[in-house]
């Protein structure tokens, strides 16, 4: 299957979006937990910080990746009219 100029652009844009989400998710899980011992020290809401990434900030930043994708998605869908249809009940 040979595909189109308009094609290409929307799988680069995908991809490229992709691989910067999963830029964000690799530091998130791993550069910010590998450097946990050296910000024990520094507290933010009573705890210290590397115990908060590991247990309130990586969750966190995974749900705003899930929602930026969708969102993003969407709109490229829309730019490159391969939304999906709506339900017609």
């Amino acid at each position: 299957m040979r595909l189109d100029e308009r094609q290409r652009a929307y799988w680069r844009r995908n991809l490229r979006l992709t691989a910067w989400l999963l830029g964000l998710w690799f530091f998130v899980s791993f550069v910010v937990s590998f450097f946990a011992r050296e910000v024990e020290h520094i507290l933010f809401l009573g705890m210290p910080l590397g115990f908060y990434m590991g247990a309130q900030g990586a969750p966190l930043t995974y749900l705003l990746i899930i929602w930026w994708y969708a969102r993003r998605m969407n709109a490229l869908d829309r730019d490159y009219g391969v939304e999906d249809a709506e339900d017609e009940d």
